[in-house]
């Protein structure tokens, strides 16, 4: 007579076989024609395919929340609203000046290529929400807001130390608060603190270290059926799997552990993000995908399946333990389709919630209300001449790895001054490909910059330019130019797209001036369809 057990695994495991299909061996990473929402009530993954890094989610009500990590650029943590976990829109951001943090995040610094911001979570309690997370050089800090868009209140020191980062607040049932986290420089230990009643900082003489292993960081901590799930990843021979150790007492021991998911490089080890419940019980994974590439860590949805009290992720395998699924059906039917905004026509007396600047941005260098209806950038002094990286004031967005990508600024150049630059680009750090006008006397020419390698076009006559981008799914981008913003012609050679210092490409308008302060252009639109 079989075991029960035995018989519940094969019935669970041909369930999620059918229900969301061995796709393994016909995908193949990056070439997904299609993804997100579908019109038979299914999804695919990724459900969002751009930089979307270190992500957390929850839900209140009928809503749900994710917050992403943003590194160095501001606003910083980005949090995102949806409404059946496949459909995403940007609510806003919780940080909105980063020297808050550092001074290095400063545009008259702009020390923090690979750090800044990096993974947090965010939790509701007490009819407020809140977000902590941590930076690798100045530590742990948090933030809260009735309002998931804000907004939020200046930023709080947790934790002033380096060294940590992945940390998680959690609130038991008798309200006492608590924060988990990675001391990554000590060896990855994973610390369990008691917090003060206002959640706004540790208690230090309560830290507990509940699990140390090679590279444990992700942290989350969730009480369900009486139990404490401490959920983090670590690195084994396959890669950065997804973990579960769990407890009867918060400060453990942890004695029971579960390996949740398999690390499966050729799909970028899905490995960090938040367990979530819908109204109906099911259950999500809401992931990036470890292994960055020019699209940077994009996101997927993977289903969750309770085994013998543990949430095996994705598709379950016959050894119980999950791999990636590239579909299933939509958590919530009759949705609408929605994607993060990305098209601006700088109408509004603010910028819209998509945008980030490179590093905190000098405020009295940029402007909606000079020119109403247009964007105004006043050229200043990059820390290096003739480098966008270096250049403050860079307006950015995330690009989307889709298979069809095209965005057009249109510029007013008629306030250029001598030495100003100005245009369009996409960057990674270290890597940048610009186009756009160099300013030389009253002279104005087009110019294209990889990575300081300059290809000079011809002189541009006329108040108006307007520059094209497009690329597709292998990350290769051509640039265009247009005098009358209907006939483009292609510029300079095709340019791949890149991953650097933890991020993918961005896609970014700049302007600066390698003489002086002087000199201003204005942008009329961003119109980005993907």
């Amino acid at each position: 007579m079989f075991n029960k057990t035995i018989i519940g695994l094969f019935f669970c495991f041909l369930y999620i076989t059918v229900a969301f299909g061995q796709q393994d061996a016909g995908v193949q990473w990056g070439n997904w024609k299609h993804w997100g929402m579908q019109p038979d009530g299914t999804y695919l993954n990724p459900v969002l395919p751009a930089d979307y890094s270190d992500l957390d989610c929850i839900r209140v009500g009928n809503d749900y929340y994710a917050m992403s990590s943003t590194f160095q650029y501001s606003p910083g943590v980005i949090i995102l609203h949806s409404k059946d976990l496949v459909n995403w829109s940007v609510s806003g951001h919780v940080v909105r000046d980063l020297n808050q943090i550092s001074p290095e995040m400063n545009w008259d610094k702009m020390n923090r290529y690979g750090k800044g911001i990096w993974a947090g979570a965010i939790r509701y309690h007490d009819h407020r929400y809140w977000v902590y997370f941590g930076t690798p050089d100045e530590g742990y800090f948090m933030s809260t807001a009735v309002k998931p868009e804000g907004p939020w209140e200046p930023l709080h020191s947790v934790l002033k130390s380096k060294g940590w980062d992945d940390c998680c607040p959690f609130w038991d049932d008798d309200g006492q608060g608590y924060l988990v986290g990675t001391h990554y420089s000590d060896a990855y230990s994973i610390h369990l603190f008691k917090l003060t009643p206002d959640g706004k900082d540790i208690l230090p003489q309560t830290d507990h270290i509940i699990h140390q292993s090679r590279g444990s960081e992700a942290n989350k901590l969730y009480k369900i059926n009486g139990w404490y799930y401490h959920f983090f990843s670590e690195v084994k021979p396959e890669g950065r799997a997804v973990m579960m150790e769990r407890s009867k007492n918060i400060f453990g021991p942890y004695d029971e552990v579960k390996q949740l998911n398999h690390a499966e490089k050729q799909f970028n080890e899905p490995n960090q993000g938040g367990l979530v419940e819908t109204p109906i019980g099911e259950w999500y994974f809401l992931t990036h995908h470890g292994s960055g590439d020019w699209s940077g860590r994009v996101m997927s949805l993977l289903p969750v399946t309770w085994i013998e009290g543990w949430p095996v992720i994705g598709q379950v395998g016959p050894d119980g333990i999950g791999r990636m699924a590239w579909s299933g059906k939509m958590p919530v039917q009759d949705t609408k389709k929605i994607t993060p905004q990305s098209n601006d026509e700088f109408d509004e007396s603010k910028l819209l919630p998509q945008w980030e600047w490179n590093y905190q941005p000098r405020a009295e260098k940029w402007s909606l209300t000079d020119r109403p209806g247009w964007l105004r950038l006043y050229a200043f002094k990059p820390l290096q001449a003739g480098n966008i990286l270096k250049a403050g004031n860079t307006l950015t967005q995330r690009v989307f790895r889709t298979s069809s990508n095209e965005v057009i600024v249109k510029l007013d150049i008629s306030h250029m001054a001598d030495g100003e630059r100005a245009g369009l680009a996409h960057f990674g750090s270290p890597s940048y490909a610009t186009i756009g006008v160099v300013c030389h006397g009253a002279t104005q020419s087009l110019e294209m910059n990889i990575k300081g390698v300059i290809i000079s076009g011809d002189v541009i006559n006329g108040n108006n330019l307007w520059l094209k981008s497009t690329w597709g799914l292998d990350g290769v981008s051509q640039f265009y130019y247009s005098l009358d913003g209907k006939v483009f012609t292609p510029f300079g050679s095709p340019y791949q797209l890149a991953w650097g210092a933890y991020r993918g490409d961005r896609i970014a308008i700049y302007n600066y001036n390698d003489q002086g302060d002087n000199g201003y252009i204005d942008t009329d639109y961003f119109h980005y369809s993907y």
